[in-house]
């Protein structure tokens, strides 16, 4: 399965407007970001776990990390309000389910398989620098890539020019990128050696960016 898959490719997609399509447990489902590779794939998601539902114990070869987007994740290893950032990476397991139900930002099989750094923060407590209406907080950096959370404020400009392309998702307000309006929920992916700004709207603008780590992307090698 190839869902924009072509990197070189400005891609912007409103999550809210995506089908959720089932996924192989009951009560999971999925809205398809990005892919290359058929349920084993690297993949970009938005998944939604209904009250109650589980996944079966399994681990990560390729590694996983997500954010919360609403609800509360569990595994065996805590519990994940929104806000978690968390980092598993390859040779990793969990157990992973929702009582209450959630909603997670999930991204697979695109990490150094040699990445053993696996951690969990709250975005809004990571240390952050600020400058020019911008306050940055660095989540995770290795020699592919670079995490951050990004609070911009109403009217700041946020440069796009990251080498090795970038991707940012958008957590509350607004932001005007390339005539596009982003708002809550929007991903957008800009390939290698793009320039562009993304302008916060009135009420500004939280996101979470990484950079550096497109020319890696491949279908998992299994």
């Amino acid at each position: 399965m190839q869902i924009n898959a072509d990197f070189s490719q400005r891609v912007l997609i409103h999550s809210d407007h995506q089908p959720w399509l089932a996924s192989p447990m009951r009560g999971v489902k999925r809205r398809m970001l990005d892919r290359m590779g058929a349920e084993v794939a690297r993949a970009t998601t938005i998944v939604r776990y209904a009250p109650k539902s589980y996944f079966s114990a399994h681990s990560h070869t390729g590694g996983e990390e997500f954010i919360v987007l609403e609800g509360t994740f569990q595994d065996e290893h805590g519990d994940y309000p929104v806000g978690t950032y968390v980092r598993n990476p390859p040779t990793t397991s969990h157990s992973p389910k929702s009582d209450e139900g959630c909603t997670i930002f999930v991204k697979l099989w695109q990490f150094d398989l040699q990445d053993r750094n696996q951690f969990h923060l709250h975005m809004e407590g990571a240390k952050a620098t600020h400058q020019k209406g911008i306050s940055t907080a660095v989540l995770h950096r290795d020699l592919r890539e670079t995490v951050y959370y990004i609070q911009v404020e109403a009217g700041a400009t946020l440069a796009i020019n990251n080498a090795g392309g970038s991707e940012m998702l958008m957590l509350s307000g607004t932001m005007t990128e390339s005539g596009d309006l982003l708002r809550q929920g929007s991903w957008l992916r800009c390939p290698n050696e793009y320039h562009g700004r993304a302008i916060a709207g009135p009420d500004g603008a939280k996101v979470w960016l990484k950079s550096g780590h497109l020319p890696y992307a491949q279908a998992p090698l299994i």
